[in-house]
């Protein structure tokens, strides 16, 4: 009679969690770009807060044991953890914590089931809002967690998002990401320009309070000049005998 051998688990210590996959961020420079904006500009919106985790293309491992177990989302959102360099993120190593927020940015080569299998991960493990834009064709879809499930959303036209407070308005002619303030998301570039924009400015006021500056300077040195002037000509008078003050 064949015996049939088990292969014993490896102990949870030797388990190793790879830091890469083997994909490539973004298959095009449309995808990379969108990737980037998401991620900057929620890492800006929550830098104050030391709790808020937001990572791009960073492998999540949320079954401790199983390293095929993985998914690396374009953009994640973890509330509840501390900011800091990780080679991957761990759930049981974040006080199992999942992230909540999730974004996907489609490339062409973003296949149905891909797609299809990345939200059955998400719904699984706990994400609570998951959107997908796809850049290519200005489409945007996203879920939300009702009821232990993520739900499609039937119109996300100025949907603001319960976790990060942003608006999505509109695609066209490309999505619009709102900011709680009502600032929009930002490209590097805009950022960029904006702060060039800013320096020049700064360098302006710079420049005109030096001028007021030495105006104010030339303008006490007169006034010293005609203090010390009346006091010689009061010091004069009263050399010749004559009050000063009697000529008032």
């Amino acid at each position: 009679m064949a015996t049939q051998l088990r292969r014993a688990a490896l102990p949870l210590d030797t388990i190793i969690y790879p830091d890469s996959d083997g994909k490539p961020m973004a298959d095009n420079t449309q995808q990379f770009r969108w990737i980037q904006v998401i991620y900057h500009n929620l890492a800006w919106l929550f830098d104050p807060n030391p709790e808020v985790f937001v990572a791009g293309d960073l492998l999540w491992y949320p079954v401790e044991g199983d390293n095929k177990i993985r998914q690396a989302p374009d953009v994640m959102v973890v509330f509840g953890v501390e900011k800091g360099d990780r080679g991957s993120y761990q759930q049981w190593k974040e006080n199992h914590i999942a992230p909540q927020v999730v974004f996907e940015i489609l490339s062409p080569g973003n296949t149905l089931t891909e797609m299809s299998r990345k939200q059955i991960f998400y719904d699984r493990y706990g994400v609570e809002e998951y959107y997908i834009y796809d850049p290519d064709r200005r489409d945007l879809s996203g879920w939300i967690r009702r009821e232990q499930h993520l739900t499609l959303l039937e119109d996300l036209n100025h949907w603001v998002s319960p976790r990060l407070g942003i608006c999505f308005q509109g695609t066209t002619p490309e999505l619009q990401l709102i900011r709680p303030d009502g600032q929009p998301f930002a490209t590097y570039t805009e950022v960029s320009q904006q702060l060039a924009v800013t320096n020049q400015q700064l360098q302006a006021a710079n420049q005109q309070l030096e001028a007021t500056s030495q105006q104010l300077e030339a303008t006490s040195q007169q006034l010293e000049a005609e203090r010390q002037r009346a006091d010689r000509l009061a010091q004069r008078l009263q050399e010749l005998g004559i009050d000063p003050q009697s000529l008032a």
